[in-house]
Formats: structure tokens, sequence, C-alpha cells
């Protein structure tokens, strides 16, 4: 439990807070700046974060609907749903996401992890060429986060992709000046019919790790961000780092998934959940009870 006073939220609307964006943006570091903070680690070890920011990068789909992102406000009501649940640890997201759930209050006692990498747009000719448009290690440590996260796909026929591996590389040894977790999420990828494809055999996801947990001057503070993947206890053999296992954009019926994450948490490796879309956009539209079943395996 947080040993200091919940602050009171900045604003109780959405109104409020464009309100607040308009007439006193510093209202947004002063709610940084007074966020009661926590430690990654607490209870039983594990994790369950939620994730949020596909959009940064254009990808506004989830399962067959193309637009279903299109809603800022529907995307932080889904958010604040997840994060009032005890359960929930906390939340990754793009800055502008965070910054509104910061002014509202969602994120007391919270773990928070920044976003980097969102020049990759889904669909450009560029996708490869993941630049460093988000939050950077500074912005990071100034607001007390627990850390950032990064997006490493790597496409060995395209030289895109050395630019962001040293990119990522750097970011990984400036969140470690600051004590910071930098949450690398590798993918072996290519384009297939025009479309970036990731690669998620066994021997693909393997061969990323080994790759990404690599960068970097030091990797104290690296932790991997990985896919759920068939073999996943020889994958989860790659590494020794501390490992969160991602959703992805929903494929399957729940009931699918779910199992699979529940057989992947059995891996002493892998130290919990950070899922987007599949939770906060289930098919039943039922947000509270999808957390609250990802939750359940996690605890």
């Amino acid at each position: 439990m947080p040993d200091t006073a919940m602050t009171s939220p900045a604003a109780a609307t959405y109104s409020d807070v464009t309100a607040l964006r308009a007439s006193d943006p510093q209202a947004i570091d002063r709610a940084w700046a007074t966020r009661v903070t926590r430690e990654t680690i607490r209870g039983n070890g594990r994790l369950m974060i939620v994730a949020a920011d596909h959009p940064a990068r254009g990808a506004l789909s989830v399962g067959g609907n193309a637009t279903a992102m299109n809603s800022r406000t529907e995307l932080l009501d889904r958010l604040r749903t997840a994060l009032a649940n005890p359960g929930v640890d906390g939340v990754l997201a793009s800055s502008e996401i965070l910054d509104d759930l910061v002014l509202l209050g969602a994120l007391e006692d919270k773990v928070v992890f920044s976003s980097m990498n969102r020049g990759g747009l889904a669909g450009a000719s560029f996708e490869f060429d993941d630049r460093m448009t988000g939050a950077t290690a500074a912005s990071t440590a100034k607001a007390r986060m627990n850390g950032a996260k990064m997006l490493t796909r790597i496409a060995l026929d395209d030289p895109g992709t050395l630019g962001t591996m040293t990119a990522c590389a750097q970011a990984i040894d400036e969140l470690a000046a600051h004590q910071l977790i930098a949450m690398v999420e590798p993918f072996l990828s290519s384009r297939i019919d025009g479309k970036v494809t990731n690669d998620l055999s066994a021997d693909a996801v393997i061969k990323s790790i080994h790759i990404t947990q690599g960068l970097g001057s030091t990797s104290a503070y690296t932790w991997m961000k990985l896919p759920v993947v068939a073999e996943m206890e020889r994958v989860m053999d790659a590494t020794t780092l501390p490992t969160l296992l991602l959703g992805g954009d929903p494929q399957t019926a729940p009931e699918e998934t779910y199992a699979s994450w529940a057989q992947a948490l059995e891996i002493p490796a892998v130290r919990g959940l950070i899922v987007g879309r599949t939770l906060l956009y289930p098919p039943d539209g039922d947000v509270e009870a999808a957390v609250g079943t990802a939750v359940d395996m996690v605890r």
C-alpha cells in the first residue's frame, strides 16, 4: 500500500482535461509531480499491465474492426475501467494518453511505462525505420515512471532495421542511467504481399530474443515483452531476463487466448501480462470481466 495520501484529480471530466490543456498546461507537470508512485515489483512479484500505445503509430484496428480505437474518450473509459481493478498494476501508453490519465487521477499508486518509438507507422513504406518519436528516458524519469517500452522489429532485408536497433540500444543505456526499466518488444519481421508480418514461430522468437537482449552496454534494467507462441518453455529458455507476455490483436476466441496465457504463466521466468486490445476491446464488450479474468491468472 502507498504510504502517501492520494492526490485529488486535476480533472473530473474529459472537458476538464481539454480546458486544462488549453488554459493551464503546466497542470500536467504538477499532476506527475504529485502523483503517488509505486515500486515495480510488489506482492507475488507478478505484474498485470494494460497497454494502449497502438494508436500513436496509426494502428487503430481490433480484430476485423478497422476503426475500433478511433474514439479517444472511449479508449480512456476502457482504460479507467481496467485500472480501477486493484489487481491491475499499471499501464503502458503513449505520452498523451498517460497525460490524460494522470490528470484524471487514474495513475495513483500504479506502475507506469511510457512508449518510445512510434515512428514506424502501420502500413508505411518506412515502417521498419521505427524512430523514437515518443517519450524519452529523460521525460520518463522526470515523470517518475517505472520505465519505457520500445518495439524492435528486425527485418533482415530492410536497412531501416539498423537505425531502429541503434536507437533502441541508445535508449536502453539512457534508461539504465536513470535506473529505469527498458521494456523491449522484439520480433523477426518481413513484408508479405506488402504488409509487415511478424514471424511467430518459436525459432524466430528465440532469435529475436538473442538479438535484442544484446542491445546496449548493460542489461541490468532490460525486460522482454514477448508474444505467446507454441513451445513457450523452449522460447523462455533463450533468456534470463524478466519477461511479460503480450496479447496482440486478438485472432482467436477469448477462451483459447486465456488458456494459452495461463499455460505460459506457469513458466517461472514469465513475470506477468502486458495486454491491450484483447482486454480493452473484448468481443462481448465487457472490459471489467475480461480484465478480471486476466488478473485472476496473474494473481
